[in-house]
C-alpha cells in the first residue's frame, strides 16, 4: 500500500514515491541516455503509478528540451485531475541570453511554455531548477508570488540551491510577505550524504520537505555494479553516468555488499533496499523514481511498504558514513 506524506509544510499530500520524466522524449544529447520512453510507453508507465498511487509526476523543460513535458502532457491527457505535476525552469533553453535565469522575463515566458507543452492550465509544483546569482531573489520571489496569485501554480520549490541561497530566499519572502518555498529538490543517496551536513538542519528548521532526485546514485546503487564482476551492457557503462559525484570504487562496493546482504535477509533487491533507507529519514517527502520500461517500475514501486531493521538501519548508516565537512567536524556544534 502507498504512503502519502505532505510536502513540506504544506496540506499537499504526495506520495512517497513520484515518477521522474527524464526518460520521456529522450532527443536531445545529455537526456538521450536516459531513455526514449514515447507517449505510449508513457501513458502504459503513468496507468501503473496511478493503479498503485502514485499520481505525482515530475519533470523539467529542460528535460529533452521541452519533450518530456509534451510526453507527459500527452500521457496525462484525460488523467490530468487525478495527478499532481511538477515542472521546473532557469536552465539554459535556447541560444539567446534572456533563455535561462530566474528573471520576470524568463519566468514567464518559460512558464507559459510548459503550460502549453503539458497542455493544463496550470502546474502544481513549480521549481526553480538551479539558482541564479545574476538576478535579485526579490525579483524571482515576486514573480513566482504573482504566479501563484494568478492560478497559474500551487506551490514553488528550488531545487540545488546552496544552503545559504535557500535560507536567504526564505528570509526574503517572510520580509516581504511572499510565497515561500515548501520544498527542495534535491540529490541524496547512500553513497551521496551530503545533504544530510547543511541542508538537511535547514529544511528540519524551516519546516520544509525534500524531493529526492536520483535516490540510486546514478545507477550506480541498482545491482547492476557488483564487486568482482564485469559491468553489464546498459546506461551507465554506455556513459548515462557521466556528471555523477566521484565515490571511490571501496566505498561504493562496501555500500554495495551491505545492501545485498541486507536484501537477502529480507528478500528485497539492492534498489529497493536502498530507496527504503531514504524513506527513514523525516525530512524526505517523496522519491523521485525513474523507469524505462514496465519491469523497473514495478520493481521500485516495492520499495514501500515495509521497513528496515533498527540494526540494519544502523548499518547501512555505518557502511555509508561520510566525514563531515568544516565547522561540522569542530567539536558538538
Amino acid at each position: 500500500m502507498m504512503e502519502y506524506r505532505n510536502l513540506g509544510n504544506s496540506g499537499l499530500k504526495v506520495p512517497v514515491l513520484s515518477l521522474g520524466t527524464g526518460t520521456f522524449g529522450g532527443t536531445n544529447a545529455f537526456f538521450k541516455r536516459w531513455g526514449q520512453t514515447d507517449a505510449k510507453e508513457a501513458s502504459r508507465l503513468i496507468d501503473i503509478c496511478l493503479e498503485r498511487g502514485i499520481h505525482f509526476f515530475d519533470t523539467a523543460n529542460v528535460y529533452s528540451i521541452g519533450d518530456s513535458e509534451i510526453v507527459l502532457g500527452q500521457a496525462l491527457k484525460g488523467k490530468r485531475d487525478k495527478s499532481i505535476i511538477a515542472t521546473k525552469a532557469s536552465f539554459q533553453m535556447g541560444e539567446l541570453p534572456n533563455e535561462k535565469g530566474s528573471s520576470r522575463y524568463h519566468l514567464m515566458n518559460a512558464l507559459n511554455d510548459s503550460l502549453r507543452r503539458l497542455n493544463t492550465d496550470y502546474v502544481d509544483v513549480y521549481f526553480m531548477h538551479g539558482f541564479d546569482r545574476f538576478t535579485p531573489i526579490e525579483e524571482t520571489l515576486r514573480t513566482l508570488d504573482d504566479m501563484v496569485r494568478s492560478g497559474k501554480i500551487r506551490y514553488i520549490g528550488c531545487s540545488n540551491f546552496a544552503a545559504w541561497q535557500l535560507m536567504k530566499s526564505l528570509s526574503i519572502s517572510e520580509k516581504h510577505n511572499l510565497e515561500k518555498y515548501i520544498v527542495y529538490q534535491g540529490y541524496y543517496s547512500l553513497i551521496g550524504r551530503d545533504y544530510e551536513q547543511e541542508l538537511m538542519p535547514l529544511l528540519e528548521d524551516q519546516q520544509m520537505g525534500l524531493m529526492v532526485w536520483s535516490p540510486l546514485g546514478w545507477g550506480r546503487l541498482t545491482g547492476k555494479i557488483k564487486r568482482g564482476q564485469e559491468l553489464k551492457e546498459g546506461r551507465i557503462k554506455s556513459g548515462g553516468a557521466v556528471g555523477a559525484p566521484p565515490v571511490s570504487d571501496d566505498f561504493l562496493f562496501d555500500v554495495l555488499d551491505v545492501l545485498e546482504k541486507i536484501g537477502k535477509e529480507i528478500g528485497k533487491s539492492i534498489p529497493q533496499v536502498a530507496l527504503n533507507w531514504l524513506l527513514h529519514n523525516p525530512t524526505v517527502s517523496t522519491i523521485v523514481i525513474g523507469a524505462r520500461n514496465e519491469e523497473q517500475l514495478l520493481a521500485n514501486i516495492e520499495s514501500v511498504g515495509w521497513n528496515l531493521s533498527e540494526n540494519q538501519l544502523k548499518e547501512l548508516d555505518h557502511v555509508s558514513a561520510q566525514h563531515p565537512i568544516y565547522p561540522h567536524w569542530v567539536g558538538d556544534r
